[in-house]
C-alpha cells in the first residue's frame, strides 16, 4: 500500500542522484521517507541491500526503521535477497561491525559502556590517566580525584578524540594520560564507543592496503558502499563527520536528514554548524524541507513554531513548520498555569493524570478512539532531579510510573530492599532493616517470610569457604535470592501492571549488577562484595544519571518521567512539562566549565558548545513542547532557592499565545472510555542462540530480553568465541588464496583467545585446549577450508512483524557431494537438547536462503572436541515449513506479550534456569575445564 505522499516528500523519495539533505521538522514522517527512498534505491538497476549503509542515533530507532524498511520493501517489490546485508543501526555499531569482519586482532575485542568505562577507570585510576591528568584550579596544577572527577575524565577522554582539537595547545599530562589509557584498554582488548569509531576512521581515511586486513576493509568500502543515509545529522561531532566522510570519499551517494531546531546534544560535542552548513561544503546539494507535522494538534504545531522561529537567523535554517495532522485542537488542551509551591505543582500534575484516564483519543486519522491509559502520558524535566515531588504524589494515588533510564532507580523502594540485602552481606545492615525494607516494597505477599533469602546471603557472605572466586557470583546470588522468594509477575501483589513494572525495575538492577561484574569480576571475594555496596551506595546513582538506554524491551502501561533529551525522537497524547521557573528551564549555561580546566577552550574548535548556550536551550525547549500530540500542560512553581523564584522566560513566552490557556477554565471531565494501552510491538532483534529461549522456556526469554535480566558471567567466558574466531580466520583468509596449516593454531589462538574472567591455571588449561581443538580441526577438517563459500556470513530472518533474528553462520560450504551444507560449530558435547539445535540450524538455512534466494542442502554441526558427536541432516521443504510455523507461534507470542512456556515456576525454576543452564555461557567451556 502507498501512502499519499506530499508534493515535498514525493520529491525526496525520487532524489538518488545528488547529494541530499532533507530538512525534516518534528513529525514530519522521516522515517517513512528515508524508507521509501531506500525501496526506490533497491529498485534501481544493479542496486543490492549491501550497497546501503543507514545510520541511527539509538538501537531503537535503528530497529524501527529497519522494520519499516522491510515492511515497505516487501510491498514494493516482494521477497529480496540479502536484505541483511544493509546496514541500519547506530555509526559506533558500524565501526565495530567493519573492524571485526575485516580485522582479525579486532575479532575479540569486547566493548565498554559509558558505565563500565568509568568503572575501569576507577578501579585503575594511574593506568587510566586519571591520577596523572591535571588541571587548573585558582592558578594551580591538580590531579584529578578518584572517584569524584571519572565522569569528567571520560569527557575529556571523548573530546580528546572526537573534537577538532589543537594538540599542541594541550597540557602534556593530559595528553600523557590519554595515551596512557588507550594503551590501557587496548591492553585488556576493549573499545569503548569513541575507540571503536576513532580506529575504523583512521583506516578509512588511509590509503594503506599493506595489511590484508585494511586492504579488505577498504576494498569493501569503496566497491560495495554506494549509498549512505544519516539520520539525525545534526547530532553528528566531528569523529562522526570523518567517518561519513571516509565512507562516501569513493563517490557513495550521501543523504543526511535533521532539524537543527532540535540539535540538543552540543554539550556531548554535536556540531550543529554540520547541518547549517552542508549545503555549501558539498557539490550540487539537492535541499528539500519536509515541513508537514502530522503528529500534533494545530496549537501544538503553532506554539512549536513560535519556539523555534525566536533562535537567532543565523543559528537556524529557513523553515515553517505546518500543521497537518488530524488531532484537534480544543480550547484547555494547552495550559501554562502557575502554582503556588512545587508540591501543589505536582498534585494538579498528578490529579490531571488520574483525570485523563479514559478520555477518548484516537491513534490515527479514521481510527476509533480509544481511553487514554497511563502509558499515553509523560511528564519531561529538564533533569529528573527535579521529580520528586511529582513521584510522591503519583504513589499517593498508586498511579503506575517508570523514569526512563537509570538515573532514580536507587530511589525505588524495590530497589532499596535489594540493596540492603548486600548491606547485610557486609554487615552495613541488620536482619531487622531488610526485612522493613522489604515489606515496605511489597515484593512478596503479605506475611510471606524473608528468612530465605537471608540463608542465601549467609551462606554467600561465608568469604572464607576456599571455593574459587567465581563461586561469589553476584548475579547468582541475586537470581538465587528471587527464585528463593519466588519473586515472579504472578506472586508480586498489586495486580499484573504493578507486577510487570516491578520486575521491569529488577531487570535494570540486574544490568547494574552486570556492569560492575564486568570490571570487579576477578576481584576477592569479600573485597568484590564490599566494593559492590560501596558502588551501589556512593557512585551508581551518579553513574546512571546520563546512561542512554534501558534494559529489555518490556513497555509496562506507566506515565513516563524522563528528561527532555531522552524523549527525543518519542510522541505522547499528552504530555507535561513542569519546573519552568528562572536558572532551572532554560538552564543557566555551565556544562563545560569544569572541561576547560583541563583542556583549554581555545584548543577546540567552537568550545564554548560544550557550556551549554540559551540556543540550546530553546531548542531542548522545542523538542519538548512537539513531543505532545494534543494535551500540553506547562507550569512553573517557586523552587527553594533564591534564584529559583520567578517563571523563565520560556514559561512566559508561552502564556502570550492565541492557543495557550493560563487558567484551567475548561477541567478535564474524566474518562469516557475504559483505559487501552495504544497497541505497539517493540522491535526486538535476537540472535539465533538466544532463539533457543523461546523454544525451551518462553518465560526465560521473557526474564532475559523483555524484563533485561542478564545470566551470570562464567570464568571460561570467552572460550567458544575465540575457537569461532580463529576459524572464522582461517577461513576468510582461504577464501581471498591465503590457506593457514596447521603449524599455526597456537599463533591463531593467541591472536583470538580471550578469557577474562578466568583465574590463572583455567585461562592456561583453555589456551591448551584451544590449540588442540583448532589443530584437530585441521588435521579432520583441512580440506574444509578451500571449500568455503562464506565465512561468518551476518543473515537475518524476519519471523513476524516487529521480530527478527539475526547472526552469522559459522561457515558456509561445498561438499565432495556437491551439496552446500549450512556449518555450525560447537565447542563442547551436546550442551542442549538435540531438537533445539536442529530448530537453531533450521533457522539459519531459513536465513541463507533469505539472504542468498537459493537453499542449502545439508545442515551440519561439526564438533570441536575430541570425542564430540556432530550432526549431518537434510534440509528440505517440510523442515524449512515446520520451523516456520514453529517460530510464527512464538513470534505471535512476543507481540501478544504471552510467554506460556508449560513450566509450573513455582516448583521449576526460571531464574535458576537463567543462571545454570545459560548455554550462551556453558557452552563455552571445554569439558575437561568443567567443575
Amino acid at each position: 500500500m502507498t501512502l499519499p505522499y506530499t508534493e515535498s516528500q514525493k520529491e525526496a523519495i525520487a532524489e538518488v542522484s545528488s547529494p541530499l539533505q532533507l530538512i525534516a521538522c518534528a513529525g514530519s514522517g522521516k522515517t517513512q521517507v528515508i524508507s521509501q527512498r531506500i525501496s526506490t534505491i533497491l529498485g534501481l538497476p544493479g542496486a543490492a541491500p549491501g550497497n546501503i549503509v543507514a545510520f541511527t542515533f539509538t538501537e531503537k530507532a535503528a530497529a524501527e526503521l529497519k522494520e519499516r524498511i522491510y515492511e515497505i520493501v516487501r510491498q514494493d517489490h516482494g521477497e529480496i535477497p540479502g536484505l541483511a546485508e544493509m546496514y541500519v543501526g547506530t555509526m559506533h555499531g558500524y565501526c565495530l561491525n567493519l573492524l571485526q569482519t575485516y580485522v582479525p586482532e579486532a575479532f575479540k575485542y569486547g566493548v565498554l559502556t559509558e558505565v563500565t568505562q568509568r568503572l575501569l577507570i576507577d578501579r585503575n585510576s594511574t593506568q587510566s590517566g586519571l591520577t596523572t591528568c591535571t588541571k587548573i584550579v585558582g592558578g594551580e596544577t591538580q590531579t584529578l580525584r578518584r572517584f569524584t572527577d571519572s565522569r569528567l575524565y571520560a569527557q575529556v577522554l571523548s573530546i580528546l578524540q572526537e573534537d577538532s582539537v589543537d594538540m599542541s595547545m594541550v597540557p602534556d599530562a593530559v595528553d600523557a594520560s590519554l595515551k596512557s589509557y588507550l594503551t590501557m584498554i587496548a591492553e585488556r582488548n576493549l573499545f569503548d564507543y569513541t575507540t571503536m569509531v576513532a580506529t575504523a576512521v583512521e583506516m578509512l581515511e588511509s590509503d594503506d592496503e599493506t595489511d590484508a586486513g585494511s586492504a579488505a576493509l577498504l576494498h569493501h568500502v569503496r566497491n560495495d558502499i554506494r549509498y549512505v543515509v544519516v539520520d539525525e545529522y545534526q547530532d553528528v561531532n566531528p569523529l562522526q563527520e570523518r567517518l561519513i566522510g571516509g565512507i562516501v570519499r569513493h563517490g557513495a551517494n550521501l543523504c543526511v536528514v535533521g532539524d537543527d531546531d532540535q540539535t540538543i546534544y552540543q554539550w556531548r560535542g554535536s556540531e550543529v554548524s554540520n547541518i547549517l552548513k552542508f549545503s555549501a561544503s558539498h557539490d550540487e546539494v539537492v535541499q528539500i524541507t519536509l515541513a508537514e507535522n502530522f503528529r500534533s494538534s494545530q496549537g501544538v504545531v503553532a506554539l512549536g513554531r513560535s519556539v523555534a522561529e525566536r533562535l537567532p537567523t543565523d543559528e537556524r535554517l529557513s523553515k515553517e513548520m505546518q500543521y497537518a495532522s488530524h488531532q484537534q485542537w480544543e480550547r484547555g488542551d494547552i495550559l501554562a498555569l502557575h502554582f503556588d509551591d512545587l508540591d501543589g505543582e505536582a498534585e494538579w500534575i498528578a490529579d490531571r493524570i488520574v483525570q485523563l484516564l479514559g478520555t477518548p483519543f484516537a491513534d490515527r486519522d479514521g481510527a476509533d478512539a480509544r481511553g487514554m491509559s497511563w502509558s499515553d502520558m509523560a511528564v519531561l524535566f529538564r533533569t529528573v532531579k527535579d521529580a520528586d515531588a511529582l513521584v510522591a504524589a503519583l504513589r499517593a494515588r498508586k498511579v503506575p510510573y517508570i523514569i526512563k533510564g537509570l538515573a532514580r532507580l536507587f530511589d525505588a523502594p524495590e530497589i532499596q530492599a535489594l540493596v540492603s540485602m548486600f548491606r547485610y552481606m557486609t554487615g552495613e545492615a541488620s536482619e531487622q532493616e531488610v526485612t522493613e525494607l522489604w515489606e515496605a516494597a511489597e515484593l512478596l505477599p503479605a506475611g510471606k517470610p524473608v528468612a530465605p533469602a537471608l540463608r542465601i546471603l549467609d551462606e554467600g557472605a561465608n568469604f572464607r569457604r576456599g571455593d574459587r572466586w567465581g563461586t561469589y557470583n553476584i548475579q547468582r546470588l541475586y537470581l538465587e535470592v528471587l527464585e528463593a522468594l519466588d519473586v515472579r509477575e504472578a506472586t508480586i501483589p498489586g495486580g499484573q501492571s504493578r507486577a510487570e513494572l516491578v520486575m521491569y525495575q529488577l531487570g535494570k538492577f540486574s544490568q547494574v549488577i552486570s556492569d560492575f561484574e564486568t570490571i570487579y569480576f576477578a576481584s576477592s571475594p569479600e573485597r568484590k562484595y564490599e566494593s559492590f555496596v560501596g558502588f551501589l551506595t556512593h557512585q551508581a546513582p551518579g553513574y546512571y544519571q546520563e546512561a542512554d538506554e534501558d534494559s529489555g524491551y518490556a513497555t509496562p502501561d506507566a506515565v513516563t518521567i524522563s528528561t527532555v533529551h531522552r524523549a527525543k525522537g518519542m510522541q505522547w497524547p499528552a504530555v507535561f512539562v513542569p519546573c519552568l521557573r528562572r536558572n532551572r528551564f532554560p538552564s543557566p549555561a555551565q556544562g563545560g566549565t569544569n572541561i576547560f580546566h583541563i583542556i583549554p577552550m581555545g584548543a577546540v574548535q567552537n568550545g564554548a558548545r560544550y557550556r551549554g548556550t540559551p540556543s540550546e536551550e530553546r531548542r531542548l525547549f522545542y523538542v519538548a513542547v512537539t513531543r505532545a500530540q494534543k494535551y500540553l500542560y506547562m507550569t512553573w512553581a517557586p523552587g527553594t532557592a533564591a534564584r529559583n523564584k520567578n517563571p523563565s522566560e520560556f514559561f512566559l513566552e508561552v502564556t502570550q499565545s492565541d492557543w495557550v490557556s493560563t487558567t484551567d477554565d475548561v477541567h478535564a471531565s474524566g474518562g469516557s472510555l475504559p483505559p487501552v494501552p495504544k497497541s505497539e510491538t517493540p522491535a526486538i532483534s535476537i540472535s539465533f542462540s538466544e532463539l533457543k529461549y523461546l523454544f525451551d522456556c518462553p518465560y526465560q526469554f521473557k526474564l532475559r530480553f523483555m524484563y533485561g535480566f542478564n545470566p551470570p558471567i562464567h570464568e571460561a567466558l570467552g572460550y567458544g568465541k575465540g575457537l569461532h574466531d580463529a576459524l572464522a580466520e582461517m577461513h576468510k583468509r582461504a577464501l581471498g588464496g591465503d590457506v593457514p596449516d596447521r603449524t599455526e593454531a597456537p599463533e591463531l589462538v593467541e591472536r583470538h583467545l580471550h578469557t577474562p574472567y578466568a583465574y590463572p591455571a583455567l585461562r592456561e588449561q583453555l589456551n591448551k585446549s584451544a590449540v588442540k581443538a583448532i589443530e584437530r580441526y585441521f588435521d579432520h577438517h583441512g580440506e574444509d577450508l578451500t571449500h568455503t563459500i562464506h565465512s561468518e556470513k551476518q543473515i537475518e530472518v524476519q519471523v513476524a512483524p516487529g521480530v527478527t533474528v539475526i547472526g552469522r553462520i559459522d561457515l558456509v560450504k561445498s561438499l565432495a557431494t556437491g551439496e552446500t551444507s549450512i556449518v555450525d560449530f560447537k565447542s563442547t558435547e551436546e550442551a542442549q537438547a538435540t531438537v533445539v539445535t536442529r530448530d537453531q540450524l533450521s533457522v539459519y538455512a531459513l536465513g541463507y536462503r533469505d539472504l542468498t534466494g537459493e537453499s542449502a542442502d545439508r545442515i551440519q554441526v561439526l564438533n570441536l572436541d575430541e570425542k564430540g558427536e556432530s550432526l549431518n541432516e537434510a534440509v528440505d521443504q517440510p523442515l524449512l515449513e515446520a520451523i516456520k510455523s514453529k517460530i510464527g507461534v512464538v513470534a505471535k507470542d512476543i507481540r501478544e506479550n504471552q510467554f506460556v512456556c508449560g513450566h509450573d515456576h513455582s516448583t521449576e525454576g526460571a531464574y535458576s534456569d537463567l543462571a545454570w543452564l545459560t548455554k550462551g555461557v556453558e557452552e563455552d567451556v571445554p569439558e575437561s575445564s568443567r567443575s
